[in-house]
């Protein structure tokens, strides 16, 4: 008997622990994942949401993703075919340059530009960097004003670029977020999206010298990823851009200053954490499906355009769910903002719309219709007494006038009396 009540015991404890195993799993799932970079973010390409978010506006340096600005300048600037000069200051840059850890390439030497983006983002080439500077600009200063031209154009207020190629300077900084609307602007341009995306490229110059580079992204082409960038300073640590498609839907990875071990592992450690959580996550509610979101005092005239004015507060709704990703970027700075057009009583009904719901989050801005969620007989109850006065008054109107009509008609049957008296 003991034995038995030890057996039903030990079943019990045993399915308990079963049922903690399964709601840790689940607790596990909704935990924000812990990486070693000391800021992120993920963007829905589409939309622009923030899914992701660590100190995404915490200035940092970029290291060689600032590359990715290079190339869209390159891409804006240039045609495929055009043939690139290599510099003086292309030679002088440090390793990880195509002249010193490749080929010697002599200055004076052309690639064309089509090869010098392969360089540029596939082997992240240092030299190939200030090469198409260079030849974009007048100098490598003159490039520098142009990148901060186009950081201005993207509405980006934490960043500030010197360098075409992210080597070190304490005045080259920029955010995961600002960097993710960087990489979100050059991953638009075919051209850029198409060199990031290669796994391999050969250069060549016009000496004849050939290069088969590989890229550095260790992601590209495992669980969707499609492209992205690599980086790596002692003061930047080790950053990556990532861009991945899983389904048709893309989702946009920034992941800085996280470590450079000996087998350059954590970072995309890092971003495959980031990624994966991103894409399980699930919106939360805002706004559910016909719940009002604000009430309008509307006023007019039961009658038209004559008599008085009436007022009616009116309940505006939404016809379908409001969601938002839950995370403290989001939680701080959306917002919402309410249009109302000139609203009609024929509008009330609740069968057109009678104005916009917008939810502003950063740069993501959607839009969804209101309705009038007036009950139906309110507009009728609250006429009603305009109605009843005017009822009213047409029956008194009418009195009047059959009393009128009857005076008339009693003084013509008195003249037709007199008419034929003697």
């Amino acid at each position: 008997m003991k034995q038995k009540k030890l057996s039903i015991l030990l079943i019990f404890i045993f399915i308990l622990s079963l049922n903690i195993n399964v709601f840790a799993a689940g607790d596990n799932q909704k935990t924000e994942p812990q990486i070693y970079g000391k800021a992120a973010v993920t963007i829905d390409m589409q939309t622009g949401e923030i899914i992701y978010a660590k100190d995404i506006d915490k200035q940092m340096y970029p290291a060689s993703t600032t590359k990715l600005l290079t190339a869209l300048l390159l891409a804006e600037n240039k045609n495929k075919t055009d043939m690139l000069t290599y510099t003086q200051d292309a030679k002088a840059q440090p390793e990880y340059s195509l002249s010193l850890n490749l080929h010697p390439i002599a200055v004076g030497e052309k690639m064309s530009a089509d090869n010098a983006m392969d360089g540029l983002l596939l082997y992240s080439g240092n030299d190939v960097a200030y090469m198409i500077a260079e030849n974009v600009s007048k100098d490598a200063k003159d490039f520098s004003d142009k990148m901060n031209e186009e950081i201005k154009k993207l509405n980006l207020s934490n960043t500030h670029f010197v360098t075409p190629n992210g080597l070190h300077d304490p005045n080259h900084y920029t955010t995961t977020y600002d960097l993710s609307v960087i990489a979100r602007a050059a991953f638009q341009n075919p051209w850029v999206k198409e060199s990031m995306g290669k796994q391999k490229s050969t250069i060549k110059t016009s000496s004849g010298t050939t290069f088969l580079i590989e890229n550095r992204n260790k992601l590209l082409g495992t669980d969707g990823c499609i492209g992205g960038k690599t980086g790596y300073t002692v003061p930047a640590g080790r950053c990556l851009v990532a861009i991945y498609d899983r389904g048709g839907r893309k989702v946009l990875g920034v992941v800085m200053n996280s470590v450079y071990d000996q087998n350059d592992a954590f970072v995309f450690d890092d971003m495959k954490k980031v990624i994966d959580w991103s894409y399980a996550a699930k919106p939360v509610s805002l706004h559910k499906k016909d719940s009002v979101i604000t009430t309008k005092t509307v006023k007019y005239k039961p009658l038209g355009f004559v008599g008085p004015e009436k007022s009616i507060d009116v309940p505006v709704t939404i016809k379908e769910d409001i969601n938002y990703y839950d995370n403290a970027t989001n939680k701080k700075e959306l917002k919402e903002v309410v249009n109302l057009n000139d609203i009609k009583v024929s509008s009330l009904k609740g069968t057109e719309p009678i104005g916009t719901l917008t939810i502003k989050e950063r740069t993501a801005s959607r839009d969804y219709k209101l309705y009038s969620a007036l009950p139906k007989g309110a507009l009728m109850k609250n006429n009603l007494p305009i109605y009843g006065a005017a009822l009213l008054a047409v029956l008194a109107s009418l009195g009047v006038i059959a009393f009128a009509v009857k005076k008339i008609l009693d003084i013509k049957r008195k003249r037709r009396r007199g008419k034929y008296t003697w």
